[in-house]
């Protein structure tokens, strides 16, 4: 409804504008560039030490980590599927035995 307002379609329009311009000028300025993949670069360093002394202290206290209840999920799932492949045979063989 506000959209179709003819002054607020120019501002919206001229911010628009303003936004990529100023978009443009950043990505072709090398330092600022730089500076956002360092950035980046240092962010995923630290998420890794910070990983590391997570599963460090996990370690300590004697916890689970992801990883390990993610393997613990794992041979779970590879339980369920065996019991439920010996339930049909026997299931199958107690069919059997009845005819």
């Amino acid at each position: 409804m506000l959209m179709n307002n003819p002054m607020v379609k120019k501002i919206v329009e001229t911010g628009e504008e303003r936004v990529g311009k100023l978009t443009q000028q950043l990505m072709s300025n090398e330092k600022f560039v730089a500076a956002v993949q360092s950035l980046v670069t240092r962010s995923l360093a630290a998420k890794g030490t910070l990983d590391s002394a997570l599963r460090t202290a996990l370690a300590a206290m004697n916890l689970p980590s992801t990883t390990d209840l993610e393997q613990l999920r794992g041979k779970v799932d590879d339980l369920e599927r065996l019991l439920t492949s010996v339930e049909s045979k026997v299931d199958a063989l107690s069919a059997a035995k009845k005819k």
